[in-house]
């Protein structure tokens, strides 16, 4: 790099638009409502806001997994929100999620219906409403809220780091790329090694630990995620990857991945879910 190349930060930072990259067209620094438009409302006790994006996928498997066990409570209408399009930013959707991000969820079988935005406050959420997925004694459900909050705090290295600059960003670099990299595989070394030692990650029992990680590093493992399968050699990681096929193996997985789902193969596809019928 030449001497002329080099950033120097000014003192001050602006925005200067466009700023490149496949999201410039939604990324700004400010938050709210750009535009005026109400949110639908199905018929269902729980109303989802969402795409089949890894934290979309989280809502949509757990509330699958809830139907699996026969909670007619956990039915659900799923509408589809175009992140890319900017539906995130309407007057409804900031209503329930000022911050604008994917996810969210209204409870409307409450008394004051309830809003829940943040893919792990969603787990937790409907974990305790149902009973499942968080068993109350003490020293299992720390251990399953210790690898919820592991991937909350995680998958942005995976999802805003590595996967912006080694797929997202308008121009490759060798530092952010490796220095990203180096994180996720360390990552993939941390839930490898734990998973050589456990069933699942709160020991033999599945939990909201499972369905919070399993959307990205799953995909990651599946060489879903940004076609960094080989450079990553995730191929390595075998505990990992025995997990990954004994959860991609459930019935309500399966069901759940297709939900806000709007690429890939067309069968995979259920954009907007109003009926159980619509994933058969």
């Amino acid at each position: 790099m030449s001497e002329k190349d080099v950033y120097v930060p000014p003192k001050v930072w602006t925005w200067e638009q466009p700023n490149g990259g496949e999201f410039a067209n939604i990324n700004r620094p400010v938050s709210g409502k750009t535009h005026e438009k109400e949110l639908p409302v199905g018929e269902h006790p729980i109303q989802l806001y969402s795409l089949a994006t890894p934290n979309g996928v989280k809502v949509t498997i757990m509330l699958e997994e809830l139907l699996e066990l026969g909670y007619e409570g956990a039915e659900y209408d799923a509408w589809l929100i175009k992140i890319n399009e900017g539906d995130q930013f309407s007057s409804g959707f900031v209503n329930i999620n000022p911050n604008s991000k994917i996810p969210a969820m209204v409870d409307h079988s409450e008394p004051k219906p309830i809003s829940v935005f943040e893919s792990g406050s969603i787990l937790f959420y409907l974990a305790n409403k149902f009973g499942e997925f968080l068993p109350e004694p003490l020293e299992q459900r720390t251990q399953i809220m210790n690898w919820l909050f592991w991937q909350m705090g995680s998958a942005p290295y995976l999802g805003g780091g590595f996967g912006h600059f080694y797929s997202y960003a308008p121009e490759k670099l060798e530092y952010p790329i490796d220095r990203f990299a180096m994180e996720i595989k360390r990552q993939l070394d941390v839930l490898d090694k734990h998973l050589a030692e456990n069933t699942y990650f709160a020991g033999d029992n599945y939990s909201i630990a499972d369905i919070a990680i399993y959307p990205w590093y799953g995909a990651l493992a599946r060489g879903l995620l940004y076609d960094a399968a080989e450079f990553l050699s995730v191929s390595e990681y075998t505990h990992l990857q025995r997990w990954v096929k004994t959860i991609s193996e459930r019935p309500a997985v399966i069901r759940g991945r297709k939900v806000n789902r709007v690429w890939g193969d067309e069968q995979d596809q259920v954009p907007e879910r109003h009926s159980s019928d619509d994933l058969k």
